[in-house]
């Protein structure tokens, strides 16, 4: 993890060229989605990752189950002040790994991506970390558990593509799908902070940042009132 000394620069080179995303990657509005194409640089998705090793050392993935029972086919932990679980008693940020070990600290490398991207200087209580091997998906849902929803989530994908579907707030709306490849930034502020969205399918070895495959996901969010 890096340390204060170091944030600044490392967050130069984030990047591409180091200056304001907006000019430095791909941005296109999908639905109210704000997909910025390529943001994170190759250099900087592998310091990701080391740093994200160190999260799962201190809170190890999961698999965890949803209220009704079924066992969900992403593995996951969190990093930050809360972590967001689901169980037989529902879904809820807990300030505690489900082994009873307190979440590590959202990692520098994390947090740069946030402040570039997300307009507010407020910083996200959670990184929820989703890991999707060849066969995960992630049905189309809501993210509707923080309280405040004038924050927006941001999600990182690093390593394999995945066909990212996005709907509106009823989810009876259409839906339109993009493949997301490592690197790639996606806000959903705004109108889209409570759409539908969800993963179809990964594409299993289109990627070499994670050695044995599989797709790694981040989503920062700000949560009130726990």
């Amino acid at each position: 993890m890096l340390q204060a000394s170091e944030a600044a620069e490392w967050r130069g080179k984030l990047m591409k060229s180091g200056g304001d995303p907006q000019m430095t990657a791909i941005s296109r509005d999908i639905r109210g989605f704000r997909l910025f194409a390529g943001l994170i640089n190759r250099d900087a998705q592998v310091a990701m990752v080391a740093a994200l090793r160190g999260v799962v050392a201190s809170a190890p993935l999961y698999q965890p189950v949803t209220p009704g029972g079924r066992q969900m086919s992403v593995r996951m932990t969190a990093a930050g002040r809360l972590g967001w679980v689901t169980d037989r008693r529902g879904y809820r940020y807990e300030p505690l790994h489900p082994s009873g070990v307190a979440w590590p600290a959202i990692p520098e490398e994390v947090m740069a991506v946030w402040r570039s991207v997300s307009g507010t200087e407020r910083g996200p209580d959670c990184c929820l970390v989703n890991f999707y091997g060849a066969d995960a998906r992630m049905g189309l849902h809501q993210d509707r558990d923080e309280g405040d929803f004038s924050f927006p989530v941001v999600s990182i994908s690093l390593g394999d593509e995945a066909l990212f579907r996005m709907g509106g707030v009823e989810k009876a709306e259409g839906t339109e799908s993009v493949w997301l490849k490592s690197g790639d930034v996606v806000v959903m502020g705004g109108a889209a902070r409570l759409a539908f969205h969800g993963i179809d399918r990964v594409r299993h070895g289109s990627s070499t940042l994670l050695p044995q495959g599989g797709r790694i996901n981040l989503t920062l969010r700000v949560v009130e009132g726990i």
